[in-house]
């Protein structure tokens, strides 16, 4: 039956991420796209693909000739023997949330002639094939390094791949297969290359160094950890393994020290200059035909600078500088650089997050910039929200102004290079990946092949309260007027993500399936999450949980005004991460409202949480330890009256399982019953099939029985 079905599917579907295309890449003519797809719905292994729109033009309109096909296949012949992920790309993979297994990355050089990606630790390299050009095509050869590979990128020419492995910087000739050492760490806590935990995890900076044009010099960051705490990660379910050492900024202690070097392959190297100790964080940073770009922020956050640097000498120069009382926040994509030079980002202006092309405004009020895409020659494109359900793909030009590229309901994006623009569209109908070629009105589409919900989300768009809240409630299928039923809140409240918005997404599958077993499940973004500008993000600033759990109660109050079937006697509510510290504190705030928690994986130590994230909207902890206590459930754990169940994997090194297990002393220390559950070599996002389908089972289960409700005959979780 379907409600046993849906479960097992999430889990094999990796969430209904397996098979939509993604990483996509478009050569400079616009011709050909370069892209990442599993085979299905439920297959985990990524492959690269090549949709050639040259040969869609010629081909004759038969199945044989389409243009869209597999360029590596880590299943084919060609990938003999086998290697292991090596730890730090097994942390990249963590730190970005892959959920896929074989070819997950790829790096294209510019004219789109060659890649080169890492496959269980090994470097493979590829040339691309011509337009039109017959099978059979190349496959990928085997390069020798000297050490596992994390990370490879090929230089814009397609003559050199750079890599890291054991910390240090090497580039290897394709030419000759010579490998050269550009930067071995000096000690056993310096890393080259790779970013740092909170830039990886905190500021979605995920590389940690940048080829110069020419293909004879990078950017690269070295990383010195030795400032930063030491922790370590167990597996108590595996005694024999040794723990993992990790080194994690908590708030308020030290961070890593960053620098940027500009390293030759003639051995020469050259530092970057500017005050790093009052801008400590890279929050940014590239190398395009101007030269490298970069972005350094202040501690506190309220300060950050563009800068243009002289590779040769290593001298900054100030292009831009953003300032905020509370905080400035990161654009991603940001800041990138149009042919001519001129400079793109996003800044707040009022209560309006706008795009800004050299220092001038160039989007309205109310159109809140949430990332910059590309720049294709003098259009930059980026993605725009008016309606904060929804996330618009937009593109301005100097001379032809502002345009909206798309329409329908839901979150859009895309890029753009050669006249040729990706779209993606993900609706409530589902996602639509299509290619434009500048003078065609037919798009290319790109297939995707993401498997088909057994169980169709249900849902009513809502606008409610003063402060007029974005809710979407679910009902059962089987729901009819007069039928009472039990309330579940699903948010996740916080500043990284939005729920409500109008897509097919997993986590509102995850809502029907509570509803279907008898619940109306209410989903709402409260103040502080994003999409609704400047003001609304910052309202949390200084004391995180306080705004979200009133938003959680104001709508569930103003919902039941509306749909009187509600039943407010019997209130449930669950959440992951942020969301988790949410449920916790609002059944701990708010027990006359919400009656039974589920908190999975939260942050409730704010003090425990990492420097960047936390410090941004909490300030240093001893500035605001009030602030700090206030957000913290451990604080207040003696005031809990409801029932709770406490959820973490215990191999998370992003909101690590001490977190869970002081909350869990806390509250056994003031004597309130709660419930605990270790998942068992699980990290911050839960994989495994058997743990990510029984943990849907096992939350229902605690919720039906402390709510005290009967599940509807033919419902109960098995």
């Amino acid at each position: 039956m379907v409600l046993d079905e849906f479960p097992r599917q999430l889990a094999r579907t990796r969430r209904f991420s397996l098979g939509v295309p993604r990483a996509v890449t478009i050569s400079p003519d616009g011709g050909r796209v370069l892209f990442l797809r599993t085979s299905g719905g439920e297959d985990p292994v990524s492959r690269l693909w090549l949709l050639d729109l040259a040969a869609e033009d010629t081909a004759e309109d038969t199945a044989e000739d389409t243009a869209e096909r597999p360029l590596a296949d880590p299943t084919a012949s060609w990938n003999v023997g086998s290697g292991e992920v090596p730890e730090a790309e097994r942390i990249r993979r963590e730190r970005m949330r892959e959920l896929s297994s074989g070819i997950v990355a790829y790096s294209a050089d510019e004219a789109c002639t060659t890649v080169a990606f890492a496959l269980d630790g090994r470097l493979w390299a590829l040339p691309v094939p011509a337009h039109n050009q017959p099978a059979p095509w190349p496959v990928p050869r085997l390069v020798p390094t000297a050490g596992p590979v994390t990370d490879p990128q090929i230089d814009p020419t397609g003559r050199r791949v750079a890599y890291v492995t054991d910390g240090a910087l090497h580039v290897v000739d394709l030419g000759t297969d010579v490998d050269q050492l550009l930067a071995a760490p000096e000690h056993e806590e310096v890393v080259y290359g790779l970013p740092e935990h909170v830039a990886a995890e905190s500021m979605y900076r995920y590389r940690g160094f940048w080829w110069a044009p020419d293909g004879r010099q990078l950017l690269a960051a070295r990383v010195d950890n030795e400032p930063v705490l030491q922790w370590w990660i167990a597996d108590p379910a595996n005694p024999e393994a040794k723990p993992r050492a990790i080194r994690y900024p908590a708030a308020g202690t030290a961070n890593a020290d960053v620098s940027l070097h500009v390293l030759r392959l003639d051995g020469s190297r050259t530092e970057l200059d500017w005050d790093r100790k009052a801008f400590e964080y890279v929050t940014a940073a590239s190398w395009d035909a101007h030269g490298p770009l970069l972005t350094v922020q202040s501690r506190d956050h309220r300060t950050a600078l563009i800068l243009a640097a002289d590779p040769t000498t290593g001298a900054t120069r100030l292009l831009h500088e953003d300032r905020d009382p509370a905080y400035v926040a990161l654009t991603y994509g940001a800041p990138l650089r149009t042919e001519a030079g001129r400079l793109a980002h996003a800044s707040d202006r009022g209560d309006s997050r706008r795009l800004l092309i050299d220092g001038a405004p160039v989007t309205p009020d109310g159109l809140q910039v949430r990332e910059l895409s590309a720049a294709d020659g003098e259009t930059v494109y980026f993605i725009g929200s008016q309606e904060p359900t929804e996330e618009h793909l937009w593109r301005y030009h100097p001379e032809q102004g502002l345009l909206r590229l798309s329409d329908a309901p839901g979150v859009h994006s895309g890029t753009a290079a050669g006249g040729t623009v990706v779209r993606f569209a993900r609706t409530e109908a589902g996602d639509t990946i299509t290619a434009t070629r500048r003078g065609e009105a037919k798009p290319h589409p790109i297939a995707s092949l993401a498997a088909e919900p057994v169980l169709k989300p249900r849902i009513s768009w809502l606008t409610v309260g003063p402060r007029e809240l974005r809710a979407a409630l679910l009902l059962p299928s089987w729901y009819e007027p007069g039928t009472r039923l039990p309330v579940l809140m699903s948010p996740y409240g916080g500043p990284a993500v939005q729920l409500v918005m109008r897509t097919h997404s997993s986590a509102f599958g995850e809502d029907q399936w509570f509803a279907e077993h008898g619940f109306a499940v209410l989903v709402v973004d409260g103040r502080g999450t994003p999409g609704r500008g400047p003001a609304w993000d910052k309202t949390v600033y200084g004391d995180a949980l306080s705004a979200p759990v009133e938003d959680q109660a104001d709508a569930l109050k103003a919902v039941a005004e509306q749909f009187p079937d509600l039943d407010l006697s019997k209130v449930g509510i669950r959440g992951w991460s942020f969301g988790g510290a949410l449920a916790a504190m609002a059944v701990i705030r708010r027990p006359e409202v919400f009656h039974a928690a589920v908190s999975g994986a939260a942050p409730h130590d704010q003090r425990l949480y990492d420097t960047y994230w936390r410090e941004r909207s909490l300030g240093h902890p001893d500035e605001n330890p009030d602030g700090y206590d206030r957000s913290s459930t451990i604080t207040q754990a003696g005031q809990l009256t409801r029932p709770l169940l406490l959820i973490h994997g215990v191999a998370d090194d992003n909101v690590v399982v001490a977190h869970t297990l002081r909350m869990s002393s806390a509250l056994l220390a003031a004597g309130r019953p709660h419930q605990v559950l270790p998942l068992s070599g699980a990290t911050h996002t839960p994989t495994d099939e058997n743990t990510v389908s029984q943990l849907l089972r096992h939350q229902l289960n605690f919720l039906t029985d402390a709510l005290a409700i009967t599940p509807p005959a033919g419902t109960q979780a098995r």
